[in-house]
């Protein structure tokens, strides 16, 4: 005070400027500034300084705030500007401005900020983090597991514990699942987002290798099966940096409450399915999320329901089916292998690369990006699924020779061609080595056509000529003889009446009662 002091009697006294008198006294001209204008307020100026006490000068200069108007004292609710700010697009700001419209007089912005901060501090060190509504789902497994026996063998297999925690609510859904494998971390993300009745907008998982195949800060690698499920519900996959659990600090906290509410109580029980376990942990489940927490007083369904649940986006129509892709080569016999199975694609692509996408009973082929190929899983191992639109034409051709498919195509010519190619596929031991020679027939039959082939059979059969070679000699003959012999023209019948006429040569008999041709 005895600066404050000195600082009236060189400003009123001396008639010092503002920067003068901070220099002498080794304070800041802001500082000047302000007291200047406190002791205005107040109406304080000097001689009258010199003759208050430090502490009637300070009690006149900085009066305590309890002076101040009830109106202008009141304080906002704490706990509900933390509820609001869990609303997207919500910020500090907009609440102090919201604030002082009702409170003129109120706490400045940063005496806002930091007593906001004060309380925040005194809430349990889990609700440090400030979490959008809807915004992220963390995800993650359990340290601990539980044991599934075998009935028959009595072995006992650990079963893992995934968790799921919405942010803003630390709703939370656990399940048991056989492995921590992609099926098993996909299928759990898909019960579990039919669990919360929505889809966040962001996924924060851990770097395990079922959802990122390259950790990294900058550029991580996502599974592809991963980011195809992120994909369908709208999402997007947000990893968690490599030994920084506190970027996932929401599900470590779900995943501590999972062991000590779920896990722990069903230490002693003995289960020897999966379904049993899922239903016990649906049972504890229930009761973790409807139980009150301290910090709040309030459970985290409520927490669900006023926040999280309506700032969900919608389900999809349909939930994703789980499809596991694997990089394959084509063969030289424009067939894939996958899983000791073989899948045929378009013979152009010989040697290339592709992805295969295994849904179910389907096989999915795609070669940069573009679907190619599509089968049903055949269930014997080693077995072989073709299509006759990816083979080569001569292939394709190939495939044709049968039987059933050479006899209909000759019956097409006519009913002696279709004997002669009976003949020649039961001529031989085995009806395959007729396949060729009835292709032969066939190929006859476009040189020269239907009426000259069926000529060339019928005659054929009456010799025992019944071969390729017998019929293709028959039409040569044919052509030759037809080539040596001169056209015969179509003219009239000759009219002359030295010509005796067909009644020359009838009977008596026959001529009776019929008049004589001249």
């Amino acid at each position: 005070m005895h600066k404050i002091k000195d600082l009236l009697r060189l400003k009123f006294q001396q008639k010092l400027s503002q920067r003068q008198v901070a220099a002498s006294l080794g304070i800041a001209v802001s500082s000047v500034h302000e007291y200047l204008q406190r002791a205005d307020k107040a109406q304080v100026n000097w001689p009258q300084s010199e003759l208050l006490s430090e502490n009637e000068l300070h009690d006149r200069l900085f009066p305590p705030v309890a002076l101040l108007a009830p109106e202008e004292n009141a304080l906002p609710d704490w706990k509900q500007v933390a509820s609001e700010l869990t609303r997207k697009g919500v910020t500090l700001l907009l609440l102090w401005e919201e604030y002082r419209a009702k409170q003129s007089t109120g706490l400045g912005y940063s005496q806002f900020c930091k007593r906001f901060a004060a309380y925040k501090d005194t809430l349990d060190p889990r609700m440090r983090q400030d979490h959008k509504a809807g915004e992220k789902l963390f995800v993650d497994y359990a340290g601990l597991t539980l044991p599934l026996t075998n009935p028959d063998t009595g072995e006992i297999t650990a079963v893992q514990i995934f968790v799921a925690t919405l942010g803003a609510s630390s709703y939370t859904y656990a399940e048991a699942t056989l492995t921590q494998s992609v099926p098993d971390w996909i299928g759990a993300h898909v019960r579990a987002f039919t669990f919360f009745g929505g889809v966040p907008q962001l996924l924060v998982c851990d770097n395990l290798r079922a959802g990122i195949t390259k950790a990294c800060f900058y550029d991580p690698g996502v599974q592809r099966t991963y980011q195809e499920m992120a994909a369908h519900y709208g999402c997007a996959v947000l990893p968690a940096r490599v030994r920084k659990p506190r970027d996932k600090a929401k599900v470590e906290a779900g995943v501590q409450s999972v062991e000590q509410r779920l896990l722990a109580p069903l230490r002693n029980h003995t289960f020897f399915c999966l379904p049993t376990i899922n239903q016990a942990l649906a049972k504890q489940l229930l009761a973790l999320n409807t139980r009150p927490m301290q910090a709040t007083k309030q459970s985290r369904a409520d927490l669900f329901c006023a926040h999280d649940r309506p700032a969900l986006r919608p389900l999809p129509n349909q939930p994703y089916e789980v499809g596991l892709w694997e990089k394959a080569r084509v063969h030289l016999d424009y067939h894939i292998e996958y899983d000791h199975r073989f899948y045929s694609v378009p013979y152009t692509l010989l040697k290339q690369k592709v992805d295969v996408r295994e849904a179910g009973k389907v096989i999915e082929i795609f070669y940069q990006g573009e679907r190619i190929a599509s089968h049903i899983r055949p269930l014997p191992l080693y077995a072989r699924s073709t299509l006759d639109i990816h083979m080569p034409a001569a292939h394709q051709e190939v495939t044709r020779w049968s039987s059933s498919h050479l006899l209909e195509r000759a019956a097409r010519c006519g009913a002696k061609t279709l004997l002669v190619a009976e003949a020649i596929l039961l001529r031989g031991e085995h009806v395959e080595l007729g396949y060729r020679s009835c292709l032969g027939l066939l190929r006859l039959v476009e040189k020269h056509g239907g009426p000259q082939m069926e000529e060339a059979c019928e005659a054929a059969l009456t010799r025992g000529m019944a071969s390729y070679r017998g019929v293709k000699a028959l039409l040569a003959l044919q052509e030759n003889t037809a080539a040596l012999l001169p056209p015969v023209p179509d003219l009239p019948p000759v009219q002359h009446d030295n010509i005796r006429g067909a009644g020359y040569y009838t009977s008596p008999q026959e001529a009776q009662g019929a008049p004589q041709e001249a």
